[in-house]
């Protein structure tokens, strides 16, 4: 049994952490699905730049839409729809099949709302309505992003909350979630809204590797998702979420994001064998999936009590690592540099307009 195939049988769902026009239409994307337990899938606004930059597929779309006088990031939604709707599809099967639990494919609001949360609701709103039903939305957990989640789960719309990089982070978002259910309930509303909370991991270790020694070198980004799941198991034994659970609310699952291995030195599937749990999803790179699925290794489930994340935890104190101040200057450093490519990528997109119309 191929080791994707072992974390799926756990009761982890892999989803690919990439788009692309190309893997849509290649074969590539169905390849996932069929050999590798693919389903679910991801992007954010590098992995688009990088796709529509890439090579020609998007060329005959962009010049059809500047035709018709779009631009800009009005243009983008549209190409980004047109392939996140696609990939959707592609799903379709899985999501009626788990009962809407997987085969999602998701979309981020534009990262300059991330402080922002009137306009945040507000395109999340316009994206949900434009999208398919296995499209979750993504929102950034800042602490303007979780009014904004609160909203949006109370008007039913599906979101994927991202950016989380922390233990209270995730419990925010889940209590933003909880807030949502509970106003639908009051009101009469099905409390079965469909929401993932997206950790992101890698960038802890990326952030201390020239700061302690090499022992403790790729065991931050680990610790903190041990630490995470053993918060967010607690959460589900709360009595708060058992009682939304006994009227109909959907399990909110965890989801490890940013685990490709950006240490060379590091086993290159070190964030997928440290994190095989079940009720959870693993959403990884290209790169990494195939790696996994050739020599990787589901070993025994995350530890439900945190393993030894508290010790991990304390030996980086003892370097001078504050682990609740960097957890915060990661969430505004990855938020800016959503920015940053969100920018690129609407230059991106005006120079391949220009480009085509010359």
């Amino acid at each position: 049994m191929k080791p994707t195939e072992q974390l799926h049988q756990l009761g982890q769902s892999l989803w690919i952490d990439n788009i692309t026009r190309t893997m849509l239409d290649d074969g590539t994307e169905q390849r996932y699905i069929d050999e590798l337990s693919v389903t679910g899938q991801t992007s954010n606004p590098t992995i688009f730049d990088k796709a529509i930059s890439g090579g020609d597929a998007y060329d005959e779309q962009i010049a059809e839409l500047r035709g018709k006088g779009l631009e800009g990031e009005e243009l983008f939604f549209e190409v980004a729809l047109t392939d996140v709707t696609r990939a959707a599809k592609m799903f379709e099967r899985i999501h009626k099949e788990t009962d809407r639990m997987d085969g999602w494919v998701s979309l981020e609001v534009s990262p300059l709302l991330a402080y922002d949360t009137q306009a945040t609701i507000q395109q999340a709103a316009d994206l949900h309505g434009r999208a398919e039903e296995n499209n979750f939305i993504k929102i950034p957990g800042t602490p303007e992003g979780l009014p904004a989640i609160e909203e949006s789960i109370f008007a039913g719309i599906p979101i994927n909350v991202t950016l989380l990089f922390s233990s209270d982070q995730n419990l925010a978002a889940a209590d933003a979630y909880m807030k949502g259910i509970e106003r639908r309930i009051e009101q009469g509303l099905d409390p079965d809204v469909p929401s993932v909370l997206s950790l992101f991991i890698s960038r802890w270790d990326v952030a201390v590797h020239d700061q302690v020694p090499d022992e403790m070198k790729n065991t931050l980004g680990v610790a903190v998702g041990e630490a995470t799941y053993r918060d967010w198991r607690a959460m589900l034994e709360s009595d708060r979420w058992k009682g939304l659970a006994e009227k109909g609310a959907r399990l909110q699952r965890l989801l490890f994001a940013s685990t490709g291995t950006k240490d060379p030195e590091a086993p290159d599937t070190l964030y997928i064998d440290a994190f095989a749990a079940p009720d959870t999803i693993n959403t990884m790179p290209e790169k990494t999936l195939l790696a996994f699925a050739d020599h990787g290794n589901a070993g025994d489930p995350l530890p439900a009590d945190g393993g030894d994340c508290e010790q991990v935890f304390q030996a980086h104190r003892d370097e001078g690592i504050d682990t609740d101040a960097l957890a915060l200057k990661l969430q505004k450093d990855g938020a800016d540099a959503f920015v940053k490519s969100w920018n690129e990528l609407l230059e991106t997109i005006k120079s391949e307009s220009e480009r085509l119309a010359a």
